[in-house]
């Protein structure tokens, strides 16, 4: 059976980044997925991950600079 997680980056656009972990688990979400976290302490994502008993599924790393040629 497949497993989804939910796109925080692209899902629940009506919540503010922190807040779409809850919003997520209440969707059904077990595993979660973002673009960038990294406005946010690694320690306030871990806590929302934990709250929402949800699982970090992947991320992306930082892109660099673009301008320079940097593609992460």
């Amino acid at each position: 059976m497949p497993r989804f997680s939910a796109n925080l980056s692209m899902l629940f656009g009506e919540h503010e980044f922190l807040d779409r972990f809850e919003a997520a688990a209440h969707a059904g979400f077990r595993g979660v997925e973002y673009i960038g976290p990294y406005d946010h302490a690694p320690e306030v994502v871990a806590a929302r991950l934990k709250k929402n008993g949800l699982t970090q599924v992947l991320f992306n790393l930082p892109a660099g600079d673009w301008g320079k040629g940097e593609r992460g």
